[in-house]
């Protein structure tokens, strides 16, 4: 039996144009974009050009993507070439003075590698996300999106946000990519299913709240990727008789559910279906292949021949050693060596596809279909250089055989026809697998001030909705709404590499919030036209979503 591969990336970065450059703001964007996306870009017309199929299923985040088609984007990034540039040429420089050929060879292919991308970006018309939608156009590749600013979307208080982030989401992807997408990436994977909502004791009293899947059907999506524990820990909808859909009935698009027992990775599952209403499917991450994949301690990126991440020259930002060993601290790191990069990347390639053949063989011994793995797009390029060709080589070596088929994850779906019901755990991929590390001790207070906001939001949205002169303060009340949600700044806060600018962006779109709020509150709008140039003013600042007022309607039911 032909296993089929979906290999999903998930690309994502939260709103820095506008808030510094370095070390914390714009660089993480332009950072990412040469480390990652241009390589990608390159990697994927070079197997275009070899006519190797590589269906790769890959997400961009509605804030990404705005952030990529933004005109301030070309700029810093325009400026970021001409400072990598620079230090490249004083490190060839250096190095050569000082004797060190090696190093000079290094800086050598930086410079090289640097122009290269330049040239691609300008030969892109600096629009990377053009050359994303020619991708999915040629049928190369699919898109998915995910809420537009990747809210942590079990933890809002209002089914409103919910809906918001995901409509919102979807009507930007749709028009920056050009389709509707039929995959959503639910950011950091955090399902929530439906029942009493109270996640911490400062909450505010909700009541029962729908699961996050009917958000998801509302908004048009029909697949998502999970954690492998949410399903194993799960129950199966089709051992609980006909209130829960039965097994054996055919639902919505004729899809029928089958009887299962000890949940498995290696399936697609329909998530609480409906007969009534359209599938909702769960793809779950597969443990093995992402394990093998993302973990320096014991996958591939911690190979001593793949440049170390975390030794960087200063200044400059280049980086000029090798990982040596897993135990090896900074001072100890060797130089690196492109050659041996490069051919560590054709071999873990190789190997990772050789891999998935047998991983294949034993999950269709026990009825499976599919292994999904799913990562963070950052991973390849950014965080692991060589990974990009790593990708590249996976799918050249998964060419020519046939027992695992990579495909796009809506090609696999549409070719269902039955598949099991579950009812997911409560959690997420992060550490725990739970919420933990977006509600802990030490950002439990970020929550408690977004949730008095949302509310307040909430409240004032639907009469400002109705009289066009307050649009303008609407709006951007909505863009602050959605930037203050944003899942990174708990996360960071939690890890604290940038806790101190994470709390200060935060802290800014709540309080910018705050005050568009007050202007749009009935009998306390004082000055209106002071409050509309106040709205102008923040928008200069924080200009996402064109037009947020048609999800926010949908999103209110009008």
């Amino acid at each position: 039996m032909v296993m089929d591969f979906v290999f999903g990336l998930h690309s994502h970065l939260p709103w820095v144009l506008h808030h510094g450059r370095w070390p914390h703001g714009s660089d993480w964007l332009t950072e990412a974009a040469v480390d990652t996306y241009l390589p990608l870009v390159e990697a994927l017309e070079a197997l275009e050009h070899q006519h190797i199929a590589a269906p790769v299923t890959l997400g961009v985040t509605p804030i990404l993507a705005n952030q990529l088609a933004h005109d301030s984007f070309r700029s810093e990034l325009t400026a970021f070439f001409a400072q990598r540039l620079e230090a490249s040429d004083e490190a060839v420089a250096t190095f050569t003075a000082e004797g060190d050929g090696h190093l000079a060879r290094v800086a050598g292919f930086w410079k090289r590698r640097l122009a290269r991308l330049e040239r691609t970006f300008t030969r892109l018309d600096g629009d990377i996300p053009a050359a994303l939608r020619g991708f999915e156009s040629r049928g190369r590749l699919e898109l998915m999106s995910s809420a537009a600013t990747h809210g942590f979307l079990p933890l809002l208080a209002t089914d409103e946000s919910i809906r918001f982030q995901l409509l919102l989401g979807r009507s930007e992807h749709r028009r920056i990519f050009g389709r509707a997408p039929r995959g959503c990436w639910l950011p950091e994977c955090a399902y929530r299913g439906a029942g009493p909502w109270r996640p911490h004791p400062d909450a505010p009293l909700t009541g029962d709240r729908v699961g996050i899947e009917e958000h998801l059907r509302t908004a048009d999506f029909r697949w998502f990727f999970t954690d492998s524990h949410l399903a194993h820990a799960g129950r199966s909808l089709s051992l609980y008789g006909d209130q829960d859909f039965p097994a054996g009935r055919v639902g919505a698009e004729g899809v029928a559910v089958e009887e299962i027992g000890e949940r498995t990775p290696y399936r697609a599952y329909l998530v609480s279906p409906r007969a009534d209403a359209a599938p909702v499917y769960a793809l779950v991450r597969d443990p093995a292949a992402t394990r093998q994949v993302w973990s320096r301690s014991e996958g591939y990126p911690g190979d001593g021949g793949y440049l170390e991440f975390h030794k960087i020259r200063q200044p400059g930002g280049l980086k000029f050693w090798r990982v040596t060993g897993r135990a090896v601290d900074l001072g100890g790191k060797e130089p690196y060596d492109v050659n041996i990069g490069r051919a560590r990347a054709w071999r873990d390639g190789h190997h990772f596809a050789a891999m998935l053949r047998q991983v294949g063989n034993a999950a269709a011994a026990d009825g499976g279909r599919l292994i999904a793995a799913p990562f963070d797009t950052e991973l390849f390029g950014h965080w692991w250089f060589e990974g990009v060709d790593f990708l590249a080589d996976s799918y050249r070596a998964l060419a020519g055989q046939e027992q695992v088929r990579p495909v796009a994850a809506s090609t696999h779906l549409a070719e269902l026809a039955s598949a099991p019901a579950v009812q997911l755990a409560e959690g997420s991929w992060g550490a725990n697998g739970d919420f933990s590390m977006w509600l802990g001790p030490q950002t439990a207070w970020t929550w408690q001030e977004l949730w008095r906001l949302e509310i307040a939001f909430w409240r004032v949205a639907p009469a400002a909705l109705d009289d066009p002169a307050l649009h303008t303060v609407l709006e951007q009340a909505a863009r602050e709404l959605l930037l203050a949600q944003s899942s990174d700044w708990q996360f960071i806060i939690s890890t604290g590499a940038a806790g101190d600018y994470a709390e200060a962006r935060f802290l800014g779109h709540c309080r910018a919030l705050e005050e568009l709020i007050a202007g749009l509150e009935p009998g306390r709008r004082g000055d209106l036209a002071a409050t509309v140039r106040r709205a102008v003013e923040l928008r200069a600042l924080d200009d996402p979503f064109p037009d947020p007022l048609p999800a926010l309607a949908e999103a209110l039911g009008r």
